[in-house]
């Protein structure tokens, strides 16, 4: 347990405008009596987006006496578009109110250094918890027990309806459409006369079979209601399936199905017979991956049992998915953990292929790289699997080697680096690309999402281009090839107009430079010298850290540039760490991994035998600045789970 901090009345909420309020603009005086979490969160991050979900079962428990208030606080700036962020409402459903702040006043004056960032706020106004990452609910769930219990008794809760006011949705043949993928001839619908394509029509929760037209549906997998469902194509359920692929035709008989649909929310590979319409789940237990057991004890988030039953491993937002013939098996872009992971359809083995699990842009081998929420993946003809990297706004490629497979950067810079500029490796700039496709000629189109631009790199020239504009955040890509004689055409998956366009490849690409840029966070200001990491991590009621292999808590540190830290990197147990930081560098970017497992149980007592226990996890990627001025911080304080 750590301190408890004074008592502190929640700053003033300030933005540029309100959603999901009915256009009325809310100040403390609206929410007082309520129990408030403030949620600081980007619609970009794919840790903001599990805690979304992991809020819902909350607020619906809670109706009467809590409110969630989205503080929507962009990293890229395409988010801090005000039509992107209503439509990302819409996207994901949000039913509370969302305050647009994008010169992030708010952020500020609730000091968040993270995405996710989660602020609990009791009915009298005061600050009562600091709360980073994922994996709280159950902790909220006893902090909002304990404070309704607290302020009932006081006479200061006020139950009753809370400030939500819907928004119209406005959806076409599709909404938000995630990623599309050609039918062989053999798989289409018997009504098909040419070339059909499976999309996953994401915001409606379901697959969809359209024919040559792109308009038209012929076959349907899932409802409009989110869900998770194993059965027909009626009774099954989807929630944001994302990426699909199909199964090579050798292995469809043994394995029973033609299609695996990434199923990002309920962290599931899905497997469908498209001719009998059955869905049933191949992969995913349904639990979001953070560590598995044996992790949990070693901080290793790579091990997993080759043996294990596929059903019986956790996955994490699995977002895109291919079959790799250079491994023999499907290749997924696992989101969640920013790794890529692999999954053989006849054993069932599902293993790490690439990532360590750390944020960020790192090459190498495939066992040190790091990514940074990988979301599209397209293969070329010599095995090598291309990756849209879109939270480090890069192109990546895993090539597979005989000395294993390795990770190479063509475009990227780093977690804070994007932009809208054409040129060489070192010069361009993309901005979230979720989607890359293999061309003809072994270039590659990217779908730059957050640009609403195609772009074309060229691994000869070694150089970026832009083959389309104006594009309402294209979220994949897909080359259709149109016989002997025709030029293909590129079908791109415009999420945010609802629809899949064609573009002609042009012969000539255009060259744009609209700059380089980076996320606009105020660093954070260093005496220098020293740094002492402290994060608060305080145990919910009911629970008890889990000491009966030592010390259940870890933090892992490192920088970019790495020489930053001269000494005090790497992981090891406990929540503080002592940095001695190198003189000659002043700006730099430290990577910080703050982890602790708690089990249900009484403080001082025993664990119970098949207690359920809970992981607590954030990374940080925080910008710093060495000032020398000894005013500055000495001590940096990140909250995992902070309560005072």
């Amino acid at each position: 347990m750590v301190e408890r901090a004074p008592r502190v009345r929640a700053s003033e909420l300030t933005g540029r405008n309100w959603l999901n309020t009915g256009g009325k603009e809310l100040t403390w005086s609206d929410l007082r009596g309520k129990i408030v979490i403030l949620d600081f969160w980007s619609f970009c991050c794919i840790n903001c987006l599990h805690v979304l979900d992991e809020l819902r079962p909350l607020e619906d428990e809670f109706s009467d006496i809590l409110v969630t208030v989205g503080v929507h606080s962009p990293k890229f700036e395409h988010e801090a578009d005000p039509e992107a962020l209503a439509a990302a409402v819409d996207r994901y459903d949000l039913r509370h109110p969302v305050l647009d702040d994008p010169e992030l006043g708010t952020w500020q004056a609730y000091t968040a250094r993270a995405w996710p960032t989660l602020v609990v706020v009791d009915p009298e106004g005061y600050v009562v918890a600091h709360l980073s990452g994922e994996g709280h609910v159950q902790g909220l769930v006893s902090l909002v027990h304990e404070l309704a219990e607290e302020h009932e008794a006081k006479g200061t809760l006020h139950r009753g309806s809370g400030p939500y006011v819907p928004r119209p949705k406005q959806e076409g043949v599709l909404s938000f459409p995630g990623k599309i993928n050609a039918l062989p001839a053999e798989l289409r619908s018997p009504d098909a006369e040419d070339q059909t394509y499976l999309v996953t029509d994401t915001g409606r929760h379901r697959v969809v079979e359209l024919d040559s037209s792109l308009e038209k549906v012929l076959r349907t997998w899932g409802g409009n209601v989110k869900g998770y469902q194993d059965g027909s194509s009626d009774d099954a359920r989807f929630n944001e399936p994302q990426g699909l692929a199909i199964v090579p035709e050798k292995l469809r008989e043994s394995v029973g199905y033609d299609v695996v649909v990434a199923d990002s929310v309920n962290h599931r590979l899905r497997g469908i017979e498209l001719g009998s319409g059955k869905v049933s789940t191949v992969a995913g237990n349904g639990v979001q991956r953070l560590l598995d057991a044996e992790g949990a004890r070693t901080g290793d988030p790579n091990v997993i049992d080759p043996a294990a039953d596929p059903l019986t491993v956790s996955l994490s937002s699995p977002w895109d998915i291919l079959w790799s013939d250079a491994i023999e098996a499907f290749v997924i872009a696992m989101a969640g953990t920013h790794q890529i992971f692999s999954f053989d359809p006849v054993t069932g083995t599902v293993q790490v292929l690439a990532g360590t699990g750390a944020e960020g842009l790192l090459d190498g081998s495939a066992a040190d790289a790091w990514f940074a929420q990988s979301s599209g993946l397209a293969q070329a003809p010599d095995g090598t699997v291309w990756v849209a990297d879109s939270e480090t706004s890069a192109v990546r490629k895993i090539a597979f080697d005989e000395g294993g497979p390795t990770v190479t950067s063509v475009v990227g810079q780093g977690l804070f680096d994007f932009g809208f500029r054409d040129g060489s490796s070192e010069e361009a700039r993309l901005q979230h690309c979720l989607g890359v496709a293999v061309l003809p000629d072994q270039s590659v189109a990217i779908a730059d999402t957050y640009n609403g631009a195609v772009r074309r790199w060229d691994p000869v020239a070694k150089e970026l281009t832009t083959l389309a504009r104006d594009l309402a955040e294209p979220s994949d890509v897909l080359l259709e090839d149109r016989g002997e004689g025709n030029d293909p055409l590129l079908l791109v998956v415009e999420a945010n107009a609802h629809q899949v366009v064609r573009l002609p490849t042009p012969k000539e690409a255009q060259r744009v430079d609209e700059g380089a840029s980076q996320t606009q966070r105020p660093p954070s200001l260093l005496a220098g010298d020293t740094l002492e990491i402290v994060s608060r991590f305080s145990a919910p009621t009911g629970q008890k850290l889990d000491d009966r292999w030592g010390d259940p808590t870890q933090l892992k540190v490192s920088a970019t540039p790495p020489e930053f830290i001269v000494e005090g990197s790497g992981a090891q147990q406990g929540l503080t760490r002592t940095l001695t930081l190198n003189p000659d560098i002043t700006d730099a970017v430290l990577h910080v991994t703050a982890r602790a497992a708690a089990c249900d149980g009484e403080p001082g007592g025993e664990i119970p035998d098949h207690a359920a226990c809970h992981l607590y996890q954030q990374d940080w990627g925080i910008p710093v600045r060495v000032t020398g001025n000894e005013e500055d911080e000495h001590t940096m304080t990140l909250d995992l789970r902070g309560v005072n």
